[in-house]
């Protein structure tokens, strides 16, 4: 899975809402805050509402806020929002693919990707971001990775 720039400002500008508690933050406000591109964030946020992950407030107190509240919106549903299934293989679905010969069991890899991804971000959710506190089990893969003697630079 390679982790779009796009899905990247998605959940920071959605950490940020959260982080807001319910107080509508405007575009600006989110671009500055997670320094994002505020002519990308409007296209990011228009991509959310019309998932119905944020909706947005006119007047003068306006903005953006989570459509519904921060413990219900995994990291998950804002990727898929943006950059649709969480890992794709050709373009195919993963339950009906096979291969040949000596790759027979690459399929079960991938599944095993796609599993992996999906324990770690329907997992987390934006109220988790917001308190700074993750769940035990993405903090143990996080350590995982941290503790890996190749230290990956990538």
């Amino acid at each position: 899975m390679r982790i779009t720039a796009k899905s990247d400002y998605a959940v920071r500008a959605m950490a940020e809402l959260a982080a807001a508690e319910g107080s509508p933050l405007t575009a600006e406000q989110v671009a500055t805050r997670q320094d994002i591109p505020l002519r990308f964030l409007f296209g990011i946020l228009r991509e959310l509402r019309l998932a119905h992950l944020v909706r947005s407030v006119r007047g003068p107190e306006g903005g953006y806020l989570l459509a519904r509240p921060a413990k219900e919106i995994t990291l998950a549903d804002a990727i898929r929002a943006i950059d649709g299934p969480l890992a794709n293989v050709r373009d195919v679905g993963l339950s009906g693919l096979e291969y040949p010969g000596a790759a027979a069991v690459l399929p079960d890899v991938w599944r095993a990707v796609r599993a992996s991804l999906r324990q770690v971000l329907e997992k987390t959710t934006f109220a988790d971001l917001a308190a700074g506190k993750l769940p035990p089990l993405v903090q143990e893969r996080a350590r995982e990775y941290l503790d890996d003697v190749r230290h990956y630079d990538t």
